[in-house]
């Protein structure tokens, strides 16, 4: 007869052990797995679940893919986002392209904090501005961010230089703009108090546009002259060349602060005479900071003891 030991463990002891070492996939959860098998329409990972995980095609890359073997080959270990809940056969889904755009989000959010200019190809254009890539993720540029005179259709294919206006992943928002990395690129080359030449682009009754090298500032009607101005159209003409003083450069927020009142001699002299103006500018300018000078220098004195 056989002696039979007692080991003190049944079989729900042993059901019990193995639900502790049990894996439960959420979505959202990142895994590691192995390519084990390439499919027409995928590829099956194993992420240590019951039964193999799916990648679908269109969740390989945020880019597009036609065959597998663009982005995974058998054996291949890496991590997965977990698309979706078991179906019916017990089978998760995977997905590349979900880390892909976190991570992407991620850079642009960087990005978009340091200030930093990209550059990124035009591949669309619409009614509303013009479309791009940046990391991956679609951007939108508006049409009053361009900063470009050519027919939008023209425009795709072209490289630009470009700033972030909006980073939102929650709303799926990236919104850049042409014209402030331009007006940054003009900024970095102007200096407050400089006199530049520079060709109205555009009146309206609070002041004038002025095109300077191909971004605009504003020559506001209370920097045209000393006297009072009813309308800048009483001063100035679209298309008119003229003077005008840099006072303020906000690059932050890509805009440029002009003024003719500084150059004036005499109050209304802008209206009376403005070539006189422009003329003189140059050394008018130079004046006016060397009084500036004087002026800080003089703030900056010790007072005088006795």
């Amino acid at each position: 007869m056989v002696q039979t030991t007692d080991i003190g463990f049944t079989r729900e002891d042993f059901e019990r052990l193995l639900s502790q070492y049990d894996y439960h996939f959420s979505p959202g959860d990142i895994v590691n797995g192995t390519v084990f098998s390439l499919e027409p329409r995928g590829a099956l990972i194993d992420i240590g679940a019951k039964t193999a995980a799916f990648l679908p095609l269109q969740e390989m890359s945020i880019n597009r893919v036609i065959n597998p073997e663009e982005v995974v080959n058998e054996g291949d270990v890496r991590e997965f986002f977990i698309l979706t809940e078991e179906n019916e056969e017990g089978q998760l889904t995977l997905s590349i392209r979900r880390l892909e755009y976190m991570k992407a989000w991620e850079r642009v959010r960087s990005l978009q904090t340091k200030d930093e200019t990209v550059r990124a190809k035009i591949f669309a254009v619409n009614r509303g501005g013009a479309l791009v890539r940046i990391e991956g993720l679609r951007g939108f540029i508006p049409g009053s961010h361009l900063s470009t005179k050519e027919p939008k259709e023209e425009l795709i294919d072209q490289e630009l230089p470009l700033k972030f206006l909006e980073v939102d992943e929650e709303r799926n928002r990236l919104v850049l703009s042409h014209r402030r990395a331009l007006v940054e690129r003009r900024m970095n080359k102007l200096e407050q108090y400089q006199v530049v030449t520079g060709r109205v682009r555009g009146i309206k009754p609070y002041g004038a546009f002025i095109d300077i090298g191909g971004v605009s500032g504003l020559l506001h009607i209370s920097e045209i002259s000393h006297d009072h101005i009813e309308t800048p159209h009483s001063v100035f003409n679209v298309g008119d060349e003229i003077k005008v003083m840099v006072i303020d450069l906000d690059a932050e927020r890509g805009r440029i602060s002009l003024s003719t009142k500084q150059l004036e001699e005499t109050p209304g002299e802008m209206v009376q005479n403005s070539a006189q103006v422009f003329a003189a500018a140059e050394d008018r300018a130079e004046k006016f900071r060397q009084k500036l000078l004087a002026e800080q220098s003089a703030e900056e004195m010790p007072e005088a003891t006795e």
